[in-house]
């Protein structure tokens, strides 16, 4: 094991700042910070904000129409790409909600869609008035990105979601053009399965947006098992629906290790294209260091860093943090970190949590090289390149390579 440095922290840059000075940072982001002065009444136990404690977030109070006016004529004053989708809701220094709660969210909505040129992004886990949305998407038809946190139909939606809207009213939201995507996940036999030949019967245009869902710290220890046990699951879940033909674009969201053996051509000619020395030390998290191990080992020093911050199975080199990184050294003086690490919404050089590449290097005394190829960009496009469930169950299911690659041992 590395050995245990003091915890790298962000310094705290919200305290005492102007409210409106925070909606900008979210608006610059691309987001439309608006509020429900509260935490998430919904209170999902899969939610990966149910611990944000290692990010600085505020605390804002409920939007105002006063906030929303400032907020329209801010966003109206950006120019428009119209490949742009601005996302309903500030997750960089505020807390992720269900904005949809708010009181006054579909109007606002509205207004968005006819008082801007621009494009909307929204998640819920349904609270949204039919028929209204509806109407909106048919008004301004590809304008509107809905991606609809479903997340299951089963029996296990009461034990997950006690909160959120019943399945009555989830379909009826399906039934109609707004929905671009549903998202729903494997727990068992006949859940993800069976909620694919569900929604597509009503809606066969919406992406099914499937897989599993990857247990992160905070979460209860029998909603990490269930989650666990949903992957063990997922392949025969998959198959059923492959083998169903359904008509809706299909894409599988599974665990970075599958994500990355399915873009294991590119990881592999992308780490060939940076130049690398035997002894070079090179930062990754175990899913690229599990395709390196098995195509390129010994090619370079492969510095494993667990996602300790994010904690449970998360297992992602872009959502490392340079107080995982921190942990894992010992005598390196000189390293290389991919650029995707650095790359978060707080801003440039800084990890998810806020810490600045700067601050790392001073308080660890590590040189660091940039490896700006590896860029959020890349690895983005990567992850929704082979994202299909064709390809899943093709090159990974099929795959005479899968046996060997997930027998490799964990990295230390």
């Amino acid at each position: 094991m590395g050995t245990v440095l003091p915890m790298l922290q962000a310094t705290p840059v919200l305290k005492g700042k102007d409210y409106r000075e925070i909606l900008r940072q979210e608006l610059d982001a691309g987001k439309i910070p608006i509020s429900l002065g509260r935490s998430c009444p919904v209170q999902c136990e899969f939610c990966y904000e149910l611990d944000h404690s290692y990010r600085e977030t505020a605390e804002p109070p409920k939007t105002t129409q006063e906030d929303w006016e400032f907020i329209l004529d801010y966003i109206n004053r950006k120019p428009t790409d119209p490949l742009q989708f601005w996302c309903l809701g500030g997750n960089e220094y505020m807390e992720w909600t269900d904005l949809f709660l708010h009181p006054k969210a579909m109007e606002w909505v509205e207004d968005f869609l006819r008082h801007t040129d621009k494009n909307i992004q929204f998640f819920t886990v349904g609270f949204v008035h039919v028929p209204k949305i509806h109407q909106l998407a048919a008004r301004y038809p590809g304008r509107i990105n809905f991606e609809l946190s479903v997340i299951t139909l089963s029996h296990y939606r009461q034990r997950l979601m006690p909160h959120a809207p019943a399945v009555k009213h989830l379909l009826k939201v399906l039934d109609g053009p707004a929905v671009s995507s549903a998202n729903f996940y494997s727990f068992d036999a006949d859940t993800m399965s069976a909620d694919a030949v569900t929604i597509s019967r009503i809606n066969q245009h919406c992406v099914l947006w499937m897989g599993c869902l990857t247990p992160v710290r905070g979460l209860k220890q029998d909603t990490v098992a269930l989650m666990r046990q949903g992957r063990t699951f997922l392949p025969q879940e998959t198959m059923r629906i492959y083998e169903a033909g359904l008509p809706n674009p299909t894409t599988i969201h599974t665990e970075a290790y599958i994500t990355a053996f399915l873009n294991r051509k590119r990881i592999v000619s992308l780490f060939d294209s940076l130049g690398l020395e035997k002894n070079d030390t090179v930062v990754m998290a175990g899913s690229v260091h599990k395709i390196l191990s098995m195509f390129r080992k010994n090619r370079a020093r492969f510095l494993f860093v667990p996602n300790a911050t994010l904690g449970g199975d998360s297992d992602c080199t872009v959502l490392l943090t340079f107080d995982d990184i921190a942990r894992r050294l010992t005598r390196e003086k000189v390293i290389h970190i991919p650029k995707c690490v650095m790359q978060s919404g707080r801003g440039p050089y800084m990890d998810i949590a806020g810490v600045k590449l700067e601050e790392f290097t001073k308080k660890t005394g590590v040189k660091v090289k940039v490896l700006h190829k590896i860029d959020t960009r890349l690895a983005n496009k990567q992850l929704y390149r082979h994202g299909s469930l064709q390809h899943y169950v093709q090159d990974y299911l099929r795959n005479p390579l899968t046996q060997s690659y997930e027998a490799l041992p964990a990295p230390a």
